[in-house]
C-alpha cells in the first residue's frame, strides 16, 4: 500500500542533551489550574479540571518566530509546563502518575481570545482560540531523570523585558499526577502525549514585534517572537 501523496513528518520535539527527539503525539491542556489565573477568568474554588486540545501540528519546537496568526485582534501568551509522557494507560492511579513521566518543557499555549471568548458566548467549542497555526511554541524536553518530578519552582513569563506572569508550580490547583490520572479516566493515555499543566494569573496580549522570555526553574527558558501575520 502507498499513499496518494507523501506523508508528512510526525511532530517531535528536541531533547536536550540528546540527538533523540520525542515524537508528539496528541496535545491536551488544562485550564485555569491556577488560582489567581482562575480569578481573571471567571472562576473561583477548586473546581473540577477541564481540558482541551490542540493538534501537535501546532508546535513550535525551541520557540523562535511566530506569526501573528489570522482573524483575530487579541492574540495572548499562556505561558505553561509542559509534560511529556512515554507510557500509556487507562484509570492511572495518581500516586504512580509520574511513572508515565519521561521529561518536562516550558511551553506558551498561545491564544486568540477574541475567538475563545466568542465560542464561549455563544456555546461553541474553543477550538478557533485555541487551535491553529503555531499555537503551541515548546522548548526542548529536559528527562525527569535529569530535572526531577516538578512540584515546586519559579515560573516567570517576560514581554520585551518586562515581567507580566509570575508564581510556583506549587501553586497548581491540580497537581500533574492528578491531572494524568484525571486524563486517564476520559482517555487511553499514550506514548507521546504531551500536557500543558495550566498558565498562571497575568496573560495579555502581545502584537508583532513582542518579545517574550518564557522560564521555569528546573527545565529552563523558551524564547519567542511575534512577527508579521503571513
Amino acid at each position: 500500500m502507498t499513499y496518494v501523496f507523501p506523508i508528512w513528518t510526525a511532530p517531535a520535539l528536541p531533547i536536550a542533551g540528546s540527538s533523540d527527539t520525542f515524537p508528539v503525539r496528541r496535545i491536551f491542556c488544562v485550564g485555569r489550574n491556577y488560582a489567581e489565573h482562575q480569578k481573571e477568568m471567571g472562576g473561583s474554588g477548586r473546581e473540577q479540571p477541564f481540558f482541551f486540545i490542540k493538534s501537535a501540528h501546532s508546535l513550535v519546537p525551541n520557540g523562535g518566530d511566530v506569526h501573528y496568526p489570522p482573524k483575530t485582534g487579541n492574540y495572548h501568551y499562556e505561558t505553561e509546563l509542559v509534560v511529556a509522557l512515554h507510557k500509556g494507560g487507562r484509570r492511572i492511579d495518581a500516586r504512580h502518575a509520574t511513572e508515565h513521566v519521561f521529561a518536562y518543557a516550558v511551553g506558551l499555549d498561545m491564544t486568540r481570545r477574541d475567538l475563545q471568548q466568542l465560542g464561549k458566548d455563544h456555546g461553541r467549542p474553543w477550538d478557533f482560540g485555541k487551535d491553529f497555526d503555531e499555537a503551541a511554541p515548546c522548548s526542548s524536553l529536559v528527562p525527569a531523570a535529569k530535572s526531577g518530578h516538578l512540584t515546586k519552582g519559579a515560573i516567570w513569563l517576560q514581554v520585551n523585558g518586562k515581567e507580566r506572569q509570575k508564581a510556583d508550580l506549587a501553586d497548581m490547583i491540580w497537581s500533574v499526577p492528578e491531572q494524568i490520572a484525571y486524563l486517564s479516566e476520559y482517555y487511553t493515555l499514550e506514548p507521546g502525549d504531551i500536557i500543558y499543566s495550566g498558565t498562571p494569573a497575568g496573560v495579555g496580549p502581545v502584537k508583532p514585534g513582542d518579545e517574550m522570555h518564557a522560564h521555569i526553574d528546573g527545565v529552563g527558558d523558551l524564547k519567542v517572537k511575534v512577527v508579521p501575520a503571513l
